[in-house]
């Protein structure tokens, strides 16, 4: 099956229209918003804004949705095994992509943090599905599937226990947890 390929003219006004958007929510809250402010910052009407997007929130979500598979996904996609060393590559880089964002719209972070919940709940299911419909054997897809959404939660949860509640480094956090989810998962 041929690949095909996107038109990177295309390309470049849609990464244009992400950063304008970024550019814009570090001078304003996401409720104040415009398509104006987004189009005037990043030099394009309002037609092109929309053949990309369908609003400001579809705007926001593929910017985190892609964003995420840029900084996230593509580095733990590579591994074939669901083991220790992919739990907690998964985990480190989660962390850094969310320090990462909380840098880059610091202002707009907690109206952010539902969307960007569950982007990453989400994709990370996804990942987590795949890996665990190569590694077993068990005709129970629904069943793996069940045990992707668990895992990506509780990744998420424990991400957000880390920043609340830790002083631990991201590293030394899921490394002090792995021998007890080892124990208990037998991962």
């Amino acid at each position: 099956m041929a690949e095909t390929r996107q038109d990177p003219r295309v390309m470049r006004t849609r990464k244009l229209i992400m950063d304008s958007f970024l550019k814009v929510s570090k001078k304003k809250d996401f409720k104040d918003i415009k398509i104006i402010d987004i189009t005037t910052e990043a030099t394009v009407n309002r037609a092109t804004f929309y053949y990309h997007f369908m609003d400001k929130y579809d705007l926001r979500e593929k910017l985190i949705k892609e964003d995420l598979m840029v900084n996230v996904l593509d580095e733990i996609d590579e591994e074939d095994e669901l083991n220790e060393a992919m739990i907690i590559k998964i985990f480190l880089a989660m962390t850094r992509y969310l320090d990462t964002l909380k840098t880059k719209c610091n202002r707009n972070y907690q109206e952010l943090s539902s969307t960007i919940e569950a982007v990453m709940k989400k994709e990370l299911q996804g990942i987590l599905y795949k890996r665990l419909l190569k590694q077993n054997y068990i005709d129970n897809e629904e069943s793996l599937r069940m045990t992707a959404v668990m895992l990506s939660w509780a990744f998420y949860g424990a991400m957000l226990d880390w920043q609340a509640n830790s002083a631990l480094t991201a590293e030394d956090y899921i490394k002090k947890a792995m021998p007890n989810m080892e124990m208990y998962l037998k991962v």
